[in-house]
């Protein structure tokens, strides 16, 4: 039985306008992941996930990489009890 996590990671670098959040959403829904990803106002990418933990592992591999035009510096991750409020995995402006 999966063990089910929330995931919330903060992405810094040269991660916005780079397509950082079509690669995270992309690789999200391949996981089978629900939350989002979004820009924040100081140049970093927030990701908010929930789902499988093994597959959340996984989409934090992918994040410490990122799409090819992105640098990423340093993420910062932690892991929070599930709380299945979300439906889906979206791209939040």
């Amino acid at each position: 039985m999966a063990e089910l996590a929330s995931l919330r990671v903060v992405v810094h670098g040269r991660v916005q306008g780079v397509f950082f959040r079509d690669f995270t959403r992309n690789h999200a829904r391949e996981l089978g992941l629900t939350g989002y990803v979004r820009n924040l106002p100081k140049g970093q990418v927030e990701v908010v996930a929930e789902g499988d933990r093994e597959r959340l592992g996984d989409l934090l591999g992918h994040l410490k990489t990122g799409p090819p035009a992105a640098i990423v510096e340093t993420v910062e991750a932690g892991w929070f009890e599930y709380s299945g409020k979300y439906l889906s995995f979206e791209k939040r402006y």
